[in-house]
């Protein structure tokens, strides 16, 4: 492992063949043997304008935010306050407003699998109209972007570049998060811990993040050692799920990474963007000569690996949202004995 994160820029993949060769291997190294980089030259520009609205969203007041209160959501949408998501058992100490696909509600049928309950409609803040379609657009952009360079990453293992085609189209089960990481108060309501985001990896394909510049991501390049990520205006920090780790036979590492709490009286903000399979989908092994030759997925007792989309993000949710859990689905609570986020 290395102690700096490759910085590739996807202009290259549109440059001569040479160009395109090296720009495929440099991401080929990179998937498989640091499982993060960061990205540039992807076109998508307004960033800093999506950070901005992730700030004017938590300075809104406290009864707009609570309005879209997570707790009353069964789909796991809305608004968390500090505290809410857990990693590990651990409150992470954030503010959040989770967004998924924007589908019609549904009323759940008998024998439907648990994943089901992750279909409808998001919470939208009345106070601050202008989210929705800022929201919307990029979901729209960052989901192309995704696909090609999901596709771009099949192609760097000398697979169909289109193999992962179905599994996605035509509806990815896309995740936005705003978050909002305060610094320490000193108040006797603060837990006063360090953990931002506790340790954990992602759960589907691939992650594009946008960060301020605070830092505070941090990634692990070996057992227990940890390096910063450093900020690179206009970037996307690109990390990769545990589901490609499973259908490349942990050729491609789904690398733990965590983010530090801020120092008092600082603020820090960034917007994850997951893209993700259908949640019906299920992946396949890669036909890719790296592949082939990879040692296999190592599943460990806490953290058991499913190849159907569905099944590996509600075991994430199970355990990250004990509150909902208890609230909207009492039935699955048995499982989160085996499950983490």
């Amino acid at each position: 492992m290395t102690d700096s994160l490759p910085v590739l820029d996807l202009r290259d993949a549109a440059g001569s063949a040479r160009t395109r060769a090296e720009f495929l291997d440099r991401l080929r190294r990179a998937i498989h043997e640091v499982g993060f980089f960061q990205l540039v030259g992807h076109g998508v520009g307004d960033a800093e304008d999506m950070l901005e609205s992730a700030r004017r969203f938590f300075a809104l007041p406290e009864p707009d935010r609570l309005a879209l209160n997570i707790l009353d959501s069964p789909l796991f949408r809305g608004y968390s306050e500090l505290g809410r998501e857990h990693t590990k058992g651990v409150p992470d100490q954030r503010q959040q407003l989770d967004i998924g696909p924007e589908q019609p509600a549904r009323t759940p049928a008998p024998g439907d699998p648990a994943y089901r309950c992750l279909i409808g409609p998001n919470e939208w803040p009345e106070a601050m109209p202008e989210l929705r379609p800022a929201i919307e657009s990029w979901i729209t952009r960052l989901t192309a972007l995704s696909h090609r360079l999901l596709r771009l990453m099949l192609e760097s293992l000398d697979a169909p570049a289109g193999f992962l085609d179905d599994v996605v189209d035509p509806d990815p089960q896309i995740h936005l998060k705003l978050l909002h990481y305060p610094g320490p108060t000193g108040r006797s309501d603060d837990t006063g811990t360090g953990q931002g985001t506790g340790i954990h990896n992602d759960l589907g394909l691939l992650t594009l993040l946008v960060q301020d510049d605070n830092g505070g991501l941090q990634v692990a390049v070996e057992e227990g050692r940890f390096i910063d990520v450093p900020v690179i205006p206009g970037a996307f920090v690109v990390n990769l799920g545990e589901l490609l780790e499973v259908a490349t036979r942990g050729y491609i590492r789904a690398t733990p990474h965590r983010v530090v709490r801020p120092a008092p009286g600082v603020n820090r903000y960034s917007i994850p963007f997951f893209f993700n399979p259908r949640l019906d989908a299920t992946m396949r092994p890669l036909p890719s000569p790296y592949v082939e030759g990879a040692d296999g997925v190592i599943d460990v007792a806490d953290n058991p690996l499913f190849a159907l989309y569905g099944d590996n993000v509600m075991k994430g949710l199970i355990r990250s949202f004990p509150d909902i859990v208890a609230r909207h689905h009492p039935t699955l609570a048995a499982t989160t004995g085996s499950t983490r986020s």
